[in-house]
């Protein structure tokens, strides 16, 4: 006779949430000196500005664990408006460098060390918004479903960054580096305004 397997409990349910959150801070932690390391030696904007999406992601990450814990009170909000400046901070930083970039027209170099990265990061990103999308609503917590879509998000940004850097590495379009930095200016603004707004 077939049984219902047991819905997980919600401690079960909140330390999978912890975990995930956890994995997405340690991926980033290590992303940041990966990218880092890939963007000062290709002169990529592009990698720079996903580098420092790292960062931002690294206190996002930070912030749901605070709630999780049931230890964040009032920093939420606070953290919440810090992410919000990080973001409107990156989306200026990655414009004028783009744009001067673009203007000057000093091409990036191709980088491999980008390209795996990006990519590997687009595949874990999706795997751990995945997680995050489940377990928030198992959980009924709208924290932790909404930074599932920020990593969603993530994953899409890396997916950009990667289709710059190949175009650039394969064809020479050395401006597609640029172009997909841009994509994080459109994103920063963005979820600056929602988490200003929060």
């Amino acid at each position: 006779m077939w049984q219902l397997k047991a819905a997980p409990s919600s401690d079960r349910l909140l330390q999978r949430g912890l975990w995930l959150e956890y994995a997405t801070l340690g991926w980033n932690v290590v992303g940041v000196g990966v990218l880092a390391v890939a963007a000062l030696a290709a002169h990529s904007v592009a990698l720079a500005g996903f580098g420092l999406d790292s960062l931002i992601e690294i206190l996002a990450s930070t912030v749901v664990v605070w709630q999780l814990t049931d230890t964040a009170g009032e920093r939420e909000r606070t953290a919440m408006r810090i992410i919000g400046g990080a973001f409107f901070a990156l989306a200026v930083y990655i414009a004028v460098q783009g744009a001067y970039v673009l203007v000057t027209g000093g091409p990036p170099a191709p980088s491999p060390l980008g390209i795996a990265w990006t990519a590997v990061t687009c595949v874990a990103m999706l795997a751990l918004a995945f997680g995050k999308a489940r377990t928030g609503a198992a959980l009924g917590n709208p924290v932790l479903t909404t930074e599932g879509r920020v990593t969603l998000v993530d994953a899409y940004l890396a997916g950009a960054v990667l289709f710059g850097l190949l175009l650039n590495a394969t064809v020479g379009w050395w401006w597609a580096d640029p172009l997909a930095g841009f994509v994080i200016v459109f994103y920063g603004i963005k979820e600056g305004w929602e988490a200003l707004h929060h």
